[in-house]
């Protein structure tokens, strides 16, 4: 793994041809190393594609491009992406045909255009489908009714949802089980009580049965967010890896290292683990091609172990 972090170290002085070769060719044969054990997991939150962002030249047109370049240079096994809209997740499926796409088709598919769901950006999760056998997927709304579509609670400022997946390593025959959510952006007390919501939801396996959340939390360290999930014992795969030591921001408004604002509100992205997970390796991801970045926010990896 020594060698893996100096090569990704000395990305940053290579050209965005260059970087996208020498990238993939570090990572293509990741299940085929002697950690082929480890799961790689990235959480992205892609920044959904809006009409303003097109006027900056900063839509989704102009840097759907280098959004999945730099994912799939990353070699990901599993993909909990934020922010979706349909033209995205077509993109996406087209793009990784080789993964399936869960949590994105619902009933604004069906052309509902005045019922409350219609056009909420979704959390969808992409696995690879020739390391993972499906065994049981669903959706739930994060509300007080959270078996109705688009349903909201708690001042949210928008309907917020959770996409799990419970997945087989066809090789070793291990489950584990993924979570992938959004929390609110505007109301604290909302931000509470849907995580409280998916920590119950989590609560119901057992104790040591392994599973992974991913998402964007619109909450930094020290927030009550995180004191509810460290008492449902979960853990922090980044600060597992590297300690507690501030890792800086990861929401950058499309501005990489020249947001001076983001440096004292730290982390809002991240990889939590629970029950029978070890964290190997963890990283925020920082790639640009030609200056252009993916996303208004980092991207995060984790490497567990089950």
């Amino acid at each position: 793994m020594l060698h893996r972090r100096k090569f990704l170290k000395g990305l940053g002085i290579l050209s965005a041809s260059s970087w996208l070769v020498k990238t993939a060719e570090a990572f293509e044969h990741h299940t085929a190393l002697p950690d082929s054990a480890l799961h790689r997991i990235l959480t992205c939150n892609i920044r959904v594609a809006l009409a303003e962002d097109d006027a900056k030249g900063l839509g989704w047109k102009d840097r759907k491009s280098a959004c999945l370049q730099i994912i799939k240079a990353h070699n990901p096994d599993i993909i909990g992406l934020q922010e979706v809209l349909k033209v995205q997740a077509d993109d996406f499926k087209a793009y990784f045909n080789n993964y399936m796409i869960f949590g994105f088709e619902g009933p604004e598919m069906d052309g509902h255009e005045h019922e409350a769901y219609f056009g909420i950006a979704k959390n969808p999760v992409l696995f690879s489908k020739a390391r993972y056998e499906l065994v049981a997927a669903g959706t739930y709304w994060l509300s007080e009714t959270p078996l109705i579509g688009g349903s909201k609670s708690w001042n949210t400022a928008r309907a917020r949802h959770a996409n799990w997946l419970r997945l087989k390593d066809k090789k070793s025959g291990k489950e584990f089980r993924l979570v992938n959510v959004h929390l609110d952006h505007k109301d604290q007390t909302a931000r509470e009580m849907q995580v409280k919501t998916v920590m119950a939801e989590c609560a119901q396996y057992q104790p040591d049965f392994p599973q992974v959340l991913t998402g964007d939390f619109n909450a930094h360290v020290p927030n009550p967010v995180f004191d509810i999930i460290h008492e449902s014992s979960w853990t922090d795969t980044y600060t597992a890896v590297h300690g507690t030591e501030d890792p800086g921001y990861t929401y950058h408004d499309f501005q990489g290292e020249k947001y001076v604002k983001g440096k004292p509100n730290g982390k809002i992205d991240f990889i939590f683990s629970r029950g029978k997970v070890k964290p190997v390796a963890s990283q925020i991801i920082k790639d640009a091609v030609n200056g252009r970045y993916p996303s208004d926010h980092y991207f995060v990896s984790a490497d567990i172990e089950l």
